[in-house]
């Protein structure tokens, strides 16, 4: 089963928009939506039914133990998006690096500006 969307909590849909935009448009959701107050990251295709990663502004959010992988196909896309979320302002970076003790497993870790806890990763 496919997840169907993602509902994240930010403070400031501006500010956390200075990460989203770039990451999400270089993982495939270049098409998106927004009132204002929300915005829904889509694939390029014009299908409804097509998961989509939200942004939900929500005064006084902050982020908690929860994290959110997104999973890529090869290490050379890890680096490539962990630079491009680096360069837009992720904060507490980790990696990317192979994961303890699972050298199957390479990841970097960061967090947005409301302390959301985010995650790129590939599996080998």
């Amino acid at each position: 089963m496919l997840y169907d969307h993602i509902d994240l909590r930010v403070s400031d849909l501006e500010r956390a928009r200075k990460l989203y935009d770039p990451l999400m448009t270089a993982m495939g959701f270049t098409r998106f939506d927004t009132d204002g107050r929300n915005i829904n990251y889509h694939l390029p295709s014009p299908d409804r039914a097509q998961p989509f990663f939200g942004l939900m502004e929500q005064a006084g959010h902050r982020g908690d133990a929860s994290r959110v992988a997104f999973r890529s196909e090869t290490r050379e896309d890890v680096d490539r998006l962990a630079a491009i979320a680096r360069d837009a302002g992720a904060r507490a970076f980790e990696g990317p690096e192979n994961y303890e003790n699972a050298a199957w497993y390479y990841a970097a870790f960061f967090e947005d500006a409301d302390g959301n806890k985010l995650e790129i990763c590939y599996r080998e």
